[in-house]
């Protein structure tokens, strides 16, 4: 009878211990799992890009509302003035503080596995906000964030619609170089006036700053004066420093030099309602929203869609004189 009694025992201790490693595994599938199921605070590290452009300002100001402490959200915020060395130093030092997530709006696309990998190994989720990396799709859990391609199409369907077949000399202001942003704009222009009178004359980063468009404009218009008919900025800044520029010269922005940019701000709808600019493609930067619910939904364990895309306009200068009396960017 004891020998029965301590069998009974021992078989009881065993499957306590196997149900006990199950539920070991399924807790820990991701580190802020439990946190979620709890309800507690969590803990986001949002690793932004810099402070570059007001389209950037207005994204961050959206995701520090949406990661508010109401919402049930710590954020660890930290602003990599595009520098991606410094931007996957943040990223090591949110791993180091046990965030329950981390966010990221990259710099650049490359570079990203092994501090990824290092999230990965520590049990924390990682979602990729606004631009895209190169690395093992596995190592994220999901994007959110806009079209570029599609952005960058866009524009140039405008551009051959303007000037279809007509040989026209054309400058760009690129973004920052290595940005998925910039990349994929242009891959997206690029094919959209293939085949059309686009002759373009060069190409430059101006690094997505109001500053760099300015100084990039200058050089091309010393080099090629009132031979270049258009412009392509690839965010507003850009193509609000190059305006400065085509002022200074004695040009007039709209008229002797057609621009188009990409993003919709307040500031670039502004130059755009009085025809300082003739067309912009918007970047929508309202994602925090969409982001923490992706967050909170990774936490919980729910499967989310791996690229998730917002919804993109385009306005012409009667559409941005409506639109502009309610807009929140």
């Amino acid at each position: 009878m004891k020998k029965k009694f301590v069998t009974g025992v021992l078989m009881a201790g065993a499957m306590a211990l196997v149900l006990s490693g199950c539920s070991s595994t399924s807790s820990t599938t991701t580190a802020g799992a439990t946190t979620a199921a709890a309800g507690k605070v969590i803990t986001v590290g949002f690793a932004q890009t810099g402070s570059e452009s007001g389209w950037r300002a207005a994204n961050t100001e959206s995701m520090k509302t949406a990661f508010s402490e109401a919402n049930g959200f710590k954020l660890v915020f930290n602003a990599a003035d595009n520098k991606p060395e410094a931007q996957i130093a943040a990223v090591h030092s949110f791993i180091n503080q046990k965030v329950d997530a981390i966010v990221i709006a990259a710099v650049v696309t490359t570079g990203w596995d092994d501090v990824l990998k290092e999230a990965q190994a520590a049990k924390i989720p990682v979602i990729l906000e606004d631009r895209t990396i190169d690395a093992d799709p596995s190592l994220y859990a999901a994007w959110f964030g806009d079209d570029f391609n599609k952005e960058g199409k866009t524009a140039g369907e405008w551009v051959v619609k303007t000037f279809g077949s007509t040989p026209t000399n054309m400058v760009v202001l690129e973004g920052t170089t290595g940005s998925s942003a910039a990349t994929d704009r242009t891959t997206g222009f690029n094919a959209a006036i293939k085949g059309s009178g686009i002759v373009q004359l060069a190409s430059q980063t101006g690094d997505f700053t109001r500053a760099g468009g300015k100084t990039v404009m200058e050089g091309f218009l010393q080099k090629y004066g009132k031979t270049i008919q258009l412009l392509f900025a690839q965010n507003d800044d850009m193509g609000l420093g190059a305006i400065d520029a085509i002022e200074a010269a004695g040009l007039k922005p709209g008229v002797d030099i057609k621009i188009v940019t990409i993003d919709a701000t307040k500031d670039g709808m502004t130059a755009l309602s009085v025809g300082k600019i003739n067309y912009i493609v918007e970047c929508q930067p309202l994602l925090g929203d969409q982001v923490a619910k992706t967050v909170k939904d990774v936490l919980a364990g729910k499967t989310v869609e791996k690229m998730q895309y917002g919804v993109d306009g385009a306005f012409d200068q009667a559409q941005a004189l409506a639109a502009l009396p309610t807009r929140k960017y």
